[in-house]
């Protein structure tokens, strides 16, 4: 299945959202509104550090084990996916992106590496459904960066 590739512009830093980011609990705060019954393993950030949640979305729930694989402060994390008993594989990737004017872009892409049949078979289905959600979490995330930004500075 192809991709699907979410973004949205912010004022802070890429450093300070790679410092949010990099923190696993901080996930909760801007995905709860699908993913929940958070619970977590390995180290609090960085490579290693892993939670597996109980994903709800298109009228179906199942748990996901979301692990960090790589991270390059403060451009890139990589999160490697297993759900679906371990038929669903996928990768997600933040690229966060200085902007001009101050800021930064960040981009969340979502890449299915093996899918079971069923989400093969709706894939137009699956793409639209977790580009509406996570275009939920970019907006949600934005907002949970500008609380974590002004109570750091207070």
């Amino acid at each position: 299945m192809k991709p699907v590739t979410v973004s949205i512009d912010v004022p802070q830093s890429p450093e300070q959202v790679y410092g949010f980011l990099d923190v696993m609990a901080h996930h909760e705060r801007f995905t709860d509104h699908y993913l929940t019954n958070w619970r977590y393993s390995g180290p609090a950030r960085g490579i290693g550090s892993c939670a597996t949640v109980t994903a709800a979305l298109g009228g179906t729930k199942t748990d996901v084990t979301i692990k960090v694989i790589e991270a390059d402060a403060p451009r890139r994390i990589v999160e490697h996916n297993v759900s679906a008993a371990g038929r669903r594989l996928a990768h997600g990737t933040y690229a966060l992106e200085p902007l001009r004017t101050g800021g930064t872009h960040i981009s969340f892409t979502y890449t299915w590496v093996h899918t079971p049949l069923a989400d093969r078979l709706l894939a137009p289905v699956v793409r639209t459904t977790m580009r509406h959600a996570n275009h939920t979490v970019m907006r949600r995330l934005a907002a949970e960066l500008a609380r974590h930004v002004s109570a750091a500075e207070s």
